[in-house]
């Protein structure tokens, strides 16, 4: 029988052809749950890890991740860290979070932005002279949406800063100031969360606030800014509304 020959073109586009096979055998693909399959050097399937919500408490006081809110007090009412670091203007932060304010505003100035401390701790005894003043101002409906009753304030644990700005000065104008916007756009790479994002008060419990930043350190604010979640009630499924808990 007479031997027949296949063309070498022929040839190259089986290889070619099944080459491309094994490659999309390789690709990843979405999972059905909607995570992300990567596949390891053996072809299984290998999940994204989740992350770690009880990596820190939410209830400690002293814990980066405490929820405090109106309906979670802090606990004792008049706790008062004992680290309190200064960052400028005569407030204070926790010194893991004043380092990491001080970071932010390093870097804001290098990008031609000047942001400044405006309000930072606040012990027990100062918060009730702050909703206080905004009570006999205001009125209480009022003082209740912008500001918190002594033990149920960040600020008095010391990982919240009221930020300034361009000439705003704790004001809604913060927002539209290019130092706030790019610290808006910024602020979760150093571990600050924008603490009262709008349309959210049902669930902070407050107005919106632009100039109030709460830190929570990176890994919890990355993974918040990765997952579109906007508040720490939201993340942990903690209750929150603008009701104080009685």
């Amino acid at each position: 029988m007479r031997r027949r020959t296949i063309p070498v073109g022929i040839a190259c586009l089986a290889i070619v052809t099944l080459a491309s096979i094994v490659t999309i055998q390789h690709v990843r693909a979405p999972a059905v749950d909607g995570t992300t399959n990567m596949t390891n050097t053996a072809g299984s399937p290998v999940m994204k890890p989740q992350f770690d919500k009880t990596a820190h408490s939410t209830t400690d006081p002293a814990s980066p991740w405490v929820v405090v809110n109106k309906q979670h007090p802090l606990q004792p009412i008049n706790y008062a860290p004992t680290d309190l670091t200064g960052v400028g203007n005569g407030q204070y932060l926790r010194l893991e979070a004043a380092n990491a304010l001080h970071a932010m505003f390093a870097d804001a100035a290098t990008a031609g932005y000047t942001v400044t401390a405006g309000s930072g701790y606040r012990s027990y005894a100062t918060q009730v002279a702050t909703y206080n003043s905004e009570v006999a101002a205001y009125g209480q409906a009022v003082a209740d949406s912008e500001s918190a009753r002594a033990g149920y304030s960040e600020h008095q644990t010391g990982w919240a800063i009221d930020l300034d700005s361009g000439g705003c000065n704790i004001a809604d104008c913060f927002a539209g100031t290019p130092g706030g916007k790019w610290i808006t756009a910024n602020a979760y790479k150093y571990g600050f969360l924008l603490r009262y994002p709008a349309n959210l008060t049902d669930i902070t419990g407050y107005r919106a606030e632009a100039w109030h930043f709460r830190y929570i350190g990176i890994p919890l604010a990355t993974e918040l800014h990765n997952e579109h979640v906007q508040t720490l009630e939201q993340f942990f499924g903690v209750s929150g509304g603008t009701t104080y808990k009685q």
